[in-house]
C-alpha cells in the first residue's frame, strides 16, 4: 500500500443509497430505543475512565490515607498497579467469551464482576481493597472487551462511526465524575469521605446488570452463528421499523453473509495465530497496536505527571484549587472529544489522526521549551505558558487519539478476529501504561525536562508512521473497511454480492485467490 492510499476505486457499492432520508435519531421510535441500548453501553468507558481516576484521587485524600494508614513504597505501588493486574488477567479469557457465549452476555458477565466495587466501598483493611481493585481490572477486561463491538455492530450505518468514537471519548465523563465527586466529598471529615465516590462507581455496573440481559445482540455475531433470522430480524427492528425487505437491510444482511462466508473460505479453524496468518492481518494488527501504544506514549503520561509540579512553580499550591484546575481540564478534554466524534465521518481518519499527531508535535514541542526555560531561568512568565501549552496540547489530541482509537481498531477487524484483534490492542495500550508508571518517573528524576525531547521525537516517528500505513476508513460499512486490507478484488466481490449483483468469477476461482492470501 503506498502511502496516502485511501482505499477502494471508485464506484463500489455504498449503503448510503439504501438510506431513508426521512429516517433521524431524533424522529424514529426504533431508532430512539436503538441509541438507548447504546448509551446502556458506552457508559462502560465511562466505568472506566471512573476507575481510573478514582485511586488519585483518593490518594490526595488525608481521610483516605490516615483510614489505610498512609501506605507508600512498594505497597503503594502495588495498589496503582493491581487494577491493570486484574485486566492482564483476564485478556486470554475475554475474546473467547465474546466470540462464544455473544457481546451482550460478556458485557453483563463484565458488569457482574464489576459489582465487585460493593468490595471495594467496604474495604476495612489493604488487602481488601487490593483484592477489590484486582476484581475491577479483571471485569472491566471483559466488558471492555465486548460493549464497544456491540455499539459497532449493531449501530445504525450512518451513526456507526460517531458513536464508537463517542464509546471512547466518555472515558473522560467518568474521569469528570470522578474528580469533582471527590472534589466534594474532601469536605467530609470521615472515612466517607472516599466510600461515597467508591459506592458511585457502582451504579452504571448495576445498571448495565439489570438492563443488558433485554438488550439486542450483535447481528453480525448471530449471523456468524448461523442464526440468520435472528440476525436479520435484529438489523430490521431498529434499521427499518421491522421490514425484512428494505432494501438497507438487505444490503447490510447479504453483505455480512458474503464476508463471514469469505472469512469461512479463508480462515478454517480461528486462533490467536490467525491475526498473523495473511499479509492483510499482519499489517491490521500492526496498525492497531501502533494507535493503541501511540494513544499513551505521545507525551500524555509525562503531561500528568508533570502536572502539580507545574503548579507549585507558578505559586498554586493549594490543593483545592489543583484539584479544580485538574476538573476543569479534565472537562476540556471531554469536550473536545465528544465534539470531534460527530465529525469524524465528514473529516475522515487519515486527516484527523495526521492533525492531532502534528498538533502534538507543536504543542509538546512548546511544552518542551518552556519548561526548559522555567528550570534554566526560573521564568514564571514560562511556567504559566507551560499551563497554556497543556491545554492546547490535549485539544490536539483529542482529534483522535482519545474518540478514534477503538473506532479504527473495530472497523479494520474482519469480524472472525474482531474480538481477538480489539483484545491485543488493548493489552498493547496495558503495556504502555505500565511502560509509563515504571520508566517515565526514573527517567524524569534521572534528566528532568530533557526527557521531553524523546518524546519530541517520538511524535515525529508517529507522524511519518501514520502517514504510510494509516488507510482511510469513513463512510464504510465495517464489512468494506475490514477489505480494504485483502485487496480490492475481496472488497468488490463482496460488495457486489450486498447489492445482490451476480459475481461473474467461478467460485472455485474465487476460493482459490482468497487461499493465496493465507501465505506467509
Amino acid at each position: 500500500m503506498s502511502p496516502g492510499a485511501v482505499g477502494p476505486a471508485v464506484g463500489l457499492a455504498s449503503y448510503s443509497q439504501y438510506l431513508d432520508p426521512n429516517r433521524k435519531w431524533y424522529n424514529n421510535h426504533r431508532l430512539i430505543r436503538l441509541h438507548a441500548w447504546v448509551v446502556l453501553l458506552v457508559i462502560t468507558s465511562s466505568i472506566n475512565g471512573f476507575d481510573g481516576s478514582l485511586l488519585n484521587s483518593f490518594q490526595s485524600m488525608p481521610q483516605w490515607r490516615e483510614y489505610f494508614n498512609h501506605p507508600t513504597g512498594g505497597l503503594l505501588g502495588v495498589l496503582s498497579a493491581i487494577q491493570n493486574i486484574g485486566s492482564l488477567a483476564g485478556y486470554p479469557f475475554a475474546p473467547y467469551l465474546s466470540d462464544g457465549i455473544g457481546r451482550r452476555w460478556t458485557v453483563w458477565i463484565g458488569a457482574t464482576i464489576l459489582l465487585g466495587v460493593a468490595i471495594q466501598s467496604a474495604a476495612y483493611n489493604i488487602q481488601m481493597f487490593i483484592g477489590a481493585r484486582f476484581c475491577i481490572g479483571f471485569g472491566l477486561t471483559f466488558a471492555t472487551n465486548s460493549a464497544p463491538m456491540l455499539v459497532s455492530e449493531i449501530s445504525y450505518p450512518p451513526y456507526r462511526a460517531p458513536l464508537t468514537s463517542v464509546y471512547n471519548s466518555l472515558w473522560y465523563s467518568g474521569n469528570v465524575i470522578a474528580s469533582w465527586t471527590s472534589f466534594g466529598t474532601e469536605y467530609i471529615g470521615n472515612e466517607w469521605s472516599w466510600r461515597i465516590p467508591s459506592l458511585m462507581q457502582a451504579l452504571p455496573s448495576l445498571a448495565q446488570f439489570i438492563f443488558i440481559p433485554f438488550a439486542p445482540e450483535s447481528p453480525r455475531w448471530l449471523i456468524a452463528k448461523g442464526k440468520e433470522q435472528e440476525g436479520l430480524k435484529i438489523l430490521a427492528y431498529y434499521h427499518a421499523d421491522g421490514n425484512e425487505d428494505d432494501p438497507l437491510v438487505q444490503y447490510e444482511f447479504n453483505e455480512i453473509k458474503a464476508a463471514i462466508e469469505f472469512d469461512h473460505e479463508v480462515v478454517r479453524n480461528v486462533s490467536w495465530r490467525t491475526l498473523f496468518a495473511t499479509p492483510g492481518n499482519r499489517k491490521r494488527v500492526l496498525v492497531s497496536c501502533a494507535i493503541g501504544f501511540f494513544s499513551q506514549w505521545s507525551g500524555n503520561g509525562l503531561v500528568s505527571y508533570y502536572l502539580n509540579k507545574v503548579f507549585n512553580t507558578i505559586g498554586i499550591t493549594s490543593t483545592t484549587i489543583q484539584l479544580l484546575i485538574t476538573g476543569i481540564l479534565a472537562i476540556w478534554n471531554l469536550a473536545w472529544a465528544i465534539g470531534i466524534s460527530f465529525y469524524v465521518d465528514r473529516l475522515g481518519r487519515r486527516f484527523l489522526f495526521l492533525t492531532a499527531c502534528g498538533g502534538c508535535f507543536i504543542f509538546f514541542t512548546m511544552q518542551t521549551i518552556c519548561s526548559a526555560q522555567y528550570a534554566e531561568h526560573q521564568n514564571p512568565v514560562a511556567a504559566h505558558a507551560v499551563i497554556a501549552s497543556i491545554f492546547l496540547y490535549y485539544a490536539a489530541y483529542d482529534l483522535a487519539f482519545t474518540p478514534l482509537i477503538i473506532t479504527y481498531t473495530l472497523e479494520i477487524m474482519p469480524h472472525h478476529i474482531r474480538a481477538k484483534g480489539l483484545n491485543v490492542f488493548s493489552f498493547t495500550v496495558s503495556v504502555a501504561l505500565i511502560f509509563n508508571q515504571y520508566v517515565n518517573p526514573i527517567a524524569l528524576d534521572a534528566i528532568g525536562w530533557k526527557y521531553y525531547i524523546v518524546y519530541v521525537c517520538w511524535l515525529a516517528f508517529e507522524f511519518a508512521f501514520l502517514w504510510y500505513f494509516l488507510i482511510e476508513t469513513k463512510n464504510k460499512t465495517p464489512e468494506e473497511t475490514a477489505a480494504l486490507f485483502d485487496g480490492e478484488d475481496v472488497l468488490a466481490h463482496i460488495a457486489a454480492v450486498a447489492e445482490g449483483v451476480e459475481v461473474c468469477e467461478d467460485n472455485r476461482d474465487f476460493d482459490e485467490k482468497a487461499s493465496e492470501k493465507t501465505g506467509p
